[in-house]
């Protein structure tokens, strides 16, 4: 099975996963493995990469690659957690040209640096907010506190 052979492949760099059913897993993973598992899951798997998604939650900012193996119908998600005061990531945007896109609109939305991106220009927010400013960025109060 396919999972068998990631888990055993990237056992260290796998923190964790979770079965929505057997054709929806995600795989909670070290940050730094994310170029290394994308591309044995394109090379060697034959995985395809669909899209990413981002969100800002009191853990970090979380990514999660979604990739799906055709054969079966398995989606595979990749699920990266990264530093709330400096979000960056290697890009997968020199393995998957589809990348480019979403990591640039993560990067103006969020402030997600996407290492060794080759472009990382605005895409969206040209006049719509200041530069350094990302609107999808929360303010987390304590436990306590009221949400704003």
């Amino acid at each position: 099975m396919v999972l068998e052979e990631l888990k055993n492949t990237f056992s260290k760099e796998i923190l964790g996963s979770e079965a929505r059913n057997e054709r929806r897993v995600t795989l909670f993973i070290d940050p730094a493995a994310l170029v290394p598992m994308s591309e044995h899951l394109f090379k060697e798997l034959g995985f395809r990469f669909i899209i990413a998604s981002a969100l800002h939650t009191r853990k970090g900012f979380e990514i999660y690659y979604h990739f799906s193996y055709d054969n079966t119908g398995l989606i595979l998600n990749l699920h990266v957690t990264l530093d709330q005061v400096k979000p960056e990531v290697e890009s997968l945007s020199n393995m998957f040209e589809a990348t480019n896109w979403i990591e640039r609109e993560m990067h103006e939305l969020f402030g997600i640096n996407f290492l060794n991106h080759p472009n990382l220009e605005q895409l969206l927010s040209e006049g719509n907010w200041a530069m350094g400013e990302y609107p999808y960025r929360k303010t987390f109060k304590s436990k306590g506190e009221a949400q704003t």
